[in-house]
């Protein structure tokens, strides 16, 4: 049986989205995992790049607003912006919420390159806690 998950943050374009993809990469059949936002944007295109150089494709994930979700069940609720946990709606079911906070990369100002390592930044911190965290729900 797969844990549900779901990963919120506001605009559902970077952190949201890179951490779907590292949890259903490192999570493989363990979990089922969605992600949305408070005020969805659309996938940020660094966001997809950072993830290519891991091997890992999210262009073919969704931004979306997390009122299409409301009616579902989760296992547990991670928030990975500070507004989206300030503004978290109650869901169906048991969840637990868990709220890891990062910087938004898309608010990163500088040349492309000085953008896209904002990116690799908050990847990889996700990548850390997340792998931690599902070797914990072994």
């Amino acid at each position: 049986m797969s844990i549900r998950i779901l990963v919120l943050c506001t605009g559902n374009s970077a952190r949201s989205q890179m951490a779907e993809g590292l949890f259903r990469h490192f999570g493989r059949e363990k979990v089922t995992v969605f992600s949305a936002g408070t005020a969805p944007k659309g996938i940020n295109p660094l966001a997809i790049q950072a993830m290519q150089e891991l091997g890992i494709d999210i262009s073919q994930q969704t931004s979306k607003h997390l009122d299409t979700l409301r009616q579902q069940e989760f296992d547990y609720i991670f928030t990975v912006c500070d507004h989206a946990a300030d503004v978290c709606p109650t869901f169906p079911g048991p969840s637990l919420r868990l709220h890891w906070s990062h910087p938004d990369p898309a608010a990163a100002i500088g040349s492309e390159a000085q953008k896209l390592q904002a990116f690799r930044e908050v990847r990889d911190a996700l990548a850390k806690q997340i792998e931690l965290w599902l070797k914990t729900q072994a």
